[in-house]
């Protein structure tokens, strides 16, 4: 199973995602829920990096199935708010994914207790 963990500060904002595991739907190279997963969760990484300039602190596993991301940030807020905007449409593109493999993928959003 794919397990999506993403946290909130207190704004509301993403500050950091996790991606792991593999969905075991088929097998591996035809494997269309991992294909997705993994192409929405890169694709907002790099959408963020050439859209915006700010590069995300990414870990990649290709053999762990994993993907650790924080998010990044900066002093000019339109810049913050671009990142948050990638964020949000990569959650709702992963949100389309587990609505329709649900016994594959599993999304966890929490909140943290301190911070912005």
């Amino acid at each position: 199973m794919i397990k999506i963990s993403l946290v909130r500060n207190r704004r509301g904002h993403i500050t950091r995602f996790t991606v792991s595991g593999h969905a075991y739907y088929d097998d591996p190279g035809k494997d269309i829920v991992c294909a997705g997963v993994s192409a929405v969760a890169t694709g907002a990484v790099n959408a963020i990096e050439k859209l915006t300039g700010l590069v995300p602190d990414a870990e990649v596993s290709e053999k762990d199935g994993l993907l650790k991301v924080v998010t990044p940030s900066s002093d000019d807020e339109a810049r913050n708010a671009q990142v948050q905007l990638l964020l949000e449409g990569m959650l709702v593109s992963l949100e389309s994914i587990a609505d329709e493999y649900g016994k594959y993928v599993k999304i966890k959003v929490t909140f943290a207790e301190k911070g912005g």
